[in-house]
């Protein structure tokens, strides 16, 4: 059988192949600690699985329009406006079954042969992946750690060609845990206005953050805001992995497209969750003594990172990643296997420290 051409440019995202090797080794009672998959390991806030809960009892488990109901629609653009204090209308939202999926719609609908898309590294795995899908090509900037993995605008600006079509912006970062200054959230948008391209702004950690606000690209003028499409989810804030709930903010045009995508390919967002995300969206009491934690457990971590030899880990900002180099051990031996990447570091310390 012969696959898709477009297959040969597909892998599996590393990040849950690692999650899965460790799922299958803790079932067989080897526990293993797993820091591989960006999780909270909170539950979900009472408030909103009980409105899923009375939505199923209530009879509402039938199809709803492809890119979500209207009231999950006016919760988002609500919650939008209070918190950004941004102006959307209906036809400018979709939710969708994560912010994976809205950024997979996204690529589907803008991407294609001969475009670029710039993506900043360090970068969540699934970026790249999903610009190839499409047939474009990821244009990656190294953003060092001495810098506060901030990516350098000149080194940015020799990157952008006429052949650029996009830039993906991820502020808090994963798996960095970076907050991107204002002065280089700026610094893009007036690129991205002087250079035609769109920013897609994934704001999915823009909640846990432990010191200042992650600044959002669409707030800065209506000429930036035309070309933002504004990613975000639930899944990290109100630890609602599990449901599969994002959305899209952007122009018509697009999200309408995107609304077409969705239709033919997954249909709606599930519906009971809908209304326990309508339910959830802006409803935060909940959220500082979590946000509480996962700092006590970011400064336990960097800590014992950087007091490891060979070893170094830039405190992050925002989310609840610590993105430590491990460079120094890269070409070491243990038990006879000599180290020679990340990837075969990983399987070490699962297979050998557990």
């Amino acid at each position: 059988m012969k696959l898709a051409t477009r297959m040969l440019s597909l892998k599996e995202s590393p990040t849950l192949a690692t999650s899965a090797k460790v799922k299958k080794l803790n079932a067989e009672g080897k526990g293993v600690i797993n820091f591989a998959a960006g999780e909270p390991d909170f539950d979900t806030p009472d408030f909103a699985k009980e409105a899923a809960i009375k939505a199923i009892r209530d009879g509402h488990n039938g199809y709803t329009p492809a890119s979500g109901t209207p009231a999950i629609k006016k919760a988002v653009i609500d919650w939008v406006k209070k918190d950004l204090a941004l102006d959307y209308k209906p036809g400018e939202v979709i939710v969708s079954l994560g912010a994976k999926h809205s950024l997979y719609n996204i690529s589907q609908v803008l991407y294609e042969e001969g475009d670029e898309v710039i993506i900043f590294a360090p970068y969540w795995v699934t970026y790249p992946d999903q610009v190839m899908l499409a047939g474009a090509t990821p244009v990656i900037v190294d953003c060092r750690a001495e810098d506060g993995f901030n990516p350098d605008i000149k080194e940015l600006e020799s990157k952008i060609t006429d052949k650029t079509k996009a830039l993906i912006l991820n502020s808090p970062g994963n798996p960095s845990g970076a907050v991107y200054s204002d002065d280089t959230v700026k610094a893009i948008a007036e690129l991205a206005v002087k250079r035609d391209f769109i920013i897609v702004s994934d704001e999915c950690y823009d909640k846990i953050v432990y010191e200042g606000k992650p600044l959002s690209p669409a707030t800065l003028g209506d000429d930036v805001k035309s070309r933002t499409l504004l990613v975000n989810a639930w899944s990290k804030t109100y630890s609602m992995t599990g449901w599969r709930l994002g959305y899209t903010l952007g122009p018509a045009e697009i999200v309408k497209a995107m609304s077409n995508i969705q239709s033919q390919s997954t249909s709606n967002p599930v519906t009971p969750m809908q209304f326990g995300g309508a339910r959830a969206l802006g409803d935060l009491d909940f959220l500082a003594e979590r946000v509480a934690e996962f700092k006590k457990r970011r400064d336990v971590m960097v800590a014992a990172l950087n007091g490891l030899d060979g070893v170094s880990c830039i405190m992050p900002k925002g989310a609840f990643y610590a993105f430590p180099d491990f460079g120094g051990w890269i070409g070491k031996t243990y038990k006879g296997e000599k180290i020679n990447d990340d990837a075969q570091l990983t399987n070490m310390l699962i297979d050998h420290a557990r």
